[in-house]
């Protein structure tokens, strides 16, 4: 089976009757065939702003467009490169790296949005490492600042579950990652909300978020972070703040924004993802 474009009319996730995790066996045979490596034992989600970390954790040893893998789709938004990456690191285990993130606002349902956190767990990884840029509610927070999520609200109104599917999510961000990553380098850690997007949040919307506890806003993250821990993996969060959010912010948001500030912030995000993944993987 090959793939896919947003446009196509025909996706073998969109067929209610096919189990979104025989696709991704699917996908996780046709990697482990192009990059040669039978099992991969991290997988980072690259958003805005962390891309170039995948130059950065280890020897390359393929990289290909996503859309020649069984259920991904060609990645809609600036600033996502649409590749997958086989990366080997120092310690001679492997990292799955995905530049092809399929957002909720996209349209395309659930299962198109959790295809690659269900594929990197059938590669065999057990630590999901999910980034984004996002919003941030602490005026302390300038643009770059990298945030560590210890907790998420979805606000999307949807999940990845199916069915009668019951999933225990007290712990769904990692403690002990966190403290990994405290151990090297203190960071702020704060409550990630998923808004439905592709509009930015309205100030009103921003004051809601703060008042049941978020304090970064972003339109990702949230469904694949719970999709993970169906899959049981272990999940690593890390958001990098591009802009304040909408009404700390005295001047309007724009895209711009955001690419602006994830690609200042790159060389610094790419050294610490670095050393993350040296430490956990």
């Amino acid at each position: 089976m090959s793939q896919t474009h947003p446009t196509d009319s025909v996706h073998p996730l969109d067929n209610p009757g096919v189990d979104p995790r025989a696709i991704a066996a699917e996908a996780a045979a046709v990697i482990a065939d192009k990059t040669g490596v039978a099992q991969h034992d991290i997988a980072l989600t690259l958003g805005s702003g962390w891309g170039q970390a995948a130059s950065s954790i280890g020897e390359l040893i393929a990289e290909f467009p996503a859309s020649e893998v069984p259920g991904f789709s060609k990645p809609a938004l600036e600033g996502h490169t649409g590749t997958i990456k086989s990366i080997k690191l120092p310690s001679g285990r492997h990292a799955l790296i995905i530049g092809a993130r399929t957002h909720f606002y996209e349209g395309h349902g659930v299962r198109r949005v959790v295809h690659s956190v269900r594929t990197a767990a059938a590669t065999g990884a057990k630590i999901m490492v999910l980034t984004n840029g996002a919003g941030g509610l602490n005026p302390a927070w300038q643009p770059g600042t990298p945030v560590l999520i210890r907790d998420h609200i979805n606000l999307t109104a949807a999940s990845p579950l199916e069915g009668a599917t019951f999933v225990d999510l007290t712990d769904l961000y990692s403690q002990r990652l966190r403290d990994v990553v405290q151990g090297l380098e203190p960071l702020d850690e704060g409550v990630y909300v998923q808004f439905r997007g592709p509009h930015y949040e309205t100030p009103a919307e921003v004051k809601m978020a703060g008042i049941i506890g978020g304090d970064i806003v972003g339109m990702s993250t949230a469904l694949e972070a719970i999709a993970a821990r169906e899959a049981g993996m272990e999940i690593l969060g890390l958001s990098l703040i591009t802009n304040p959010a909408a009404g700390i912010s005295p001047t309007p948001l724009n895209h711009e924004e955001v690419i602006a500030a994830g690609k200042a912030a790159e060389t610094r995000l790419a050294a610490l993802l670095a050393r993350i993944v040296k430490e956990i993987a």
